[in-house]
């Protein structure tokens, strides 16, 4: 059973059941406590992914749940409208196209696309519920456009060569968002007593408001006597200025490059660089802002990144370094699970290109060790940024560089990001050997008023080796669609 569901004023709703192909099965019901209907058609679910009870069918569950999770209206499944929307653009090849319910229902009618709203922090909603920013003010048009919306996605779901396969991806990311949403609510235990003592135990005593803690005085302190005059550690200029007179030239003040370099300041100098960031990052203001009642709350976001990992907005979530994760203790009688999905993405490459070489060092463990063996001279730190920066674009300074050498070394995954026989549009492509370049911006000019946006040049079909290619930036489409086939993993 299918239940569309669209948040009104205050605490009221709207909801509309629906048959399997998205069609109304019945009339709109406008209900004043849109939580205590939710509970009342979930009270005879079973748990979650048995497929017991509705499927909701919403605009975006990061604003719907977290109003029915305060209201104690917890659901098993959903169907978030907007995810499946980026889901199904960049299957299309239009990765980065708005996904709003507003958006794809302009979509749909052939009108012109609206802009997606801006992200809101649920506790920016003075209300129980709040419509996104856009779209019509009328609640039941509202409901109509998001019932329209899902039949299309059904039908663009079920013409996909392999239909089972993007309806997984489509339930697993509406699952994600549910959980995403738990997860911000349930928020990560934190002590902030544990916490306070390891900042202190490495910076010092809390330092009073526009000092830096006694730690980083010392180190700048031994900086300057190394280098015989005063020198800002958080200047990379005054840094590479004061190695040049010390007849040092650095291209960078990157720890990597530090470390090459025998001089006394180096050491106080690596150490304050560590600690700063630590401070600035997740020192006391940190603490202040983010943890309330023993909880680390941040707001998750599933498939925010082109990669479709998950993002996270404030506080750094899926950052946390390792000088403060002592502070998370699970709860008495509760335990902590670890998933680990670390180098999914270069992994998922080595399964998509068919690179063997790649595939051979994701086989063997730690993937960023393999390839720095291959690649960095045996740094850890510079082959993991060689891959992150391939993964994203990244082409300038250092980290092109680093780019160009992890191209050569394995062409096979190069060719299928952006070489000649990728299947990319040719304004994407690149001559072999030449790192990809995506633009900042790929021009999509604005379709005259009641006209279809026009569609991208179909993808090429290549071999398994040579058919998949990185998604460009959130500005413009993606630049190819995965293949059917690829090679293994190793």
């Amino acid at each position: 059973m299918q239940v569309a569901l669209v948040p009104t004023s205050g605490d009221a709703g709207l909801l509309q059941p629906l048959t399997e192909s998205g069609a109304p099965a019945g009339p709109a019901e406008r209900v004043g406590d849109l939580a205590a209907a939710v509970r009342e058609r979930e009270s005879g679910a079973g748990p979650r992914g048995t497929g017991a009870g509705p499927r909701w069918v919403w605009p975006v569950t990061a604003e719907v749940y977290p109003g029915l999770l305060r209201a104690g209206g917890g659901v098993a499944r959903c169907h978030d409208l907007a995810l499946t929307e980026a889901v199904l653009l960049g299957h299309e090849g239009r990765w980065g196209e708005p996904r709003s319910l507003s958006a794809a229902s302009a979509r749909l009618r052939g009108l012109p696309v609206p802009d997606d709203p801006p992200a809101r922090r649920p506790d920016d909603q003075p209300a129980l519920f709040e419509p996104e920013h856009a779209g019509p003010a009328d609640e039941l048009a509202r409901l109509e456009m998001a019932v329209a919306v899902y039949a299309r996605q059904l039908e663009r779901l079920s013409a996909v060569a392999e239909p089972a396969r993007l309806r997984l991806l489509v339930a697993a990311e509406s699952s994600g968002a549910l959980t995403a949403a738990e997860m911000a609510r349930h928020g990560v235990p934190w002590r902030v007593d544990v916490h306070d003592a390891l900042l202190t135990e490495l910076l010092g005593p809390r330092p009073r408001a526009g000092l830096p803690p006694a730690r980083l005085r010392a180190l700048a302190d031994q900086v300057a006597e190394a280098f015989g005059r005063r020198v800002n550690p958080d200047s990379p200029a005054e840094v590479q200025r004061a190695f040049a007179r010390a007849g040092v030239e650095l291209r960078s003040t990157r720890a990597w490059e530090l470390r090459e370099v025998d001089h006394p300041a180096v050491p106080p100098l690596l150490e304050y660089k560590e600690l700063a960031r630590l401070y600035a990052a997740h020192g006391w203001g940190w603490l202040s802002a983010w943890v309330r009642d023993g909880r680390f709350r941040p707001e998750y976001v599933p498939g925010g990144v082109v990669s479709g990992r998950w993002a996270s907005r404030g506080g750094g979530a899926l950052q946390i370094p390792h000088a403060v994760r002592r502070a998370v203790v699970a709860d008495p009688g509760w335990v902590l699970a670890v998933a680990d999905a670390a180098q999914l993405e270069p992994r998922v490459l080595a399964a998509l290109s068919g690179d063997q070489g790649l595939a051979d060092a994701a086989g063997a463990g730690d993937l960023y060790e393999a390839l720095a063996a291959q690649t960095s001279g045996g740094d850890r730190s510079r082959a993991k940024t060689a891959v992150l920066a391939a993964m994203y674009g990244a082409v300038r300074g250092e980290a092109g560089a680093l780019v160009t050498a992890l191209h050569a070394r394995f062409p096979a995954s190069a060719a299928a990001w952006c070489g000649p026989g990728s299947g990319a549009p040719a304004r994407l492509r690149r001559p072999a050997g030449e790192p990809c370049r995506p633009p900042a911006r790929i021009p999509r000019p604005a379709p005259p008023p009641g006209a279809r946006r026009p569609a991208l040049p179909p993808t090429a079909a290549g071999s398994p080796a040579t058919s998949w290619c990185r998604p460009a930036p959130r500005t413009g489409p993606s630049c190819c669609s995965p293949p059917s086939a690829g090679g293994s993993p190793g």
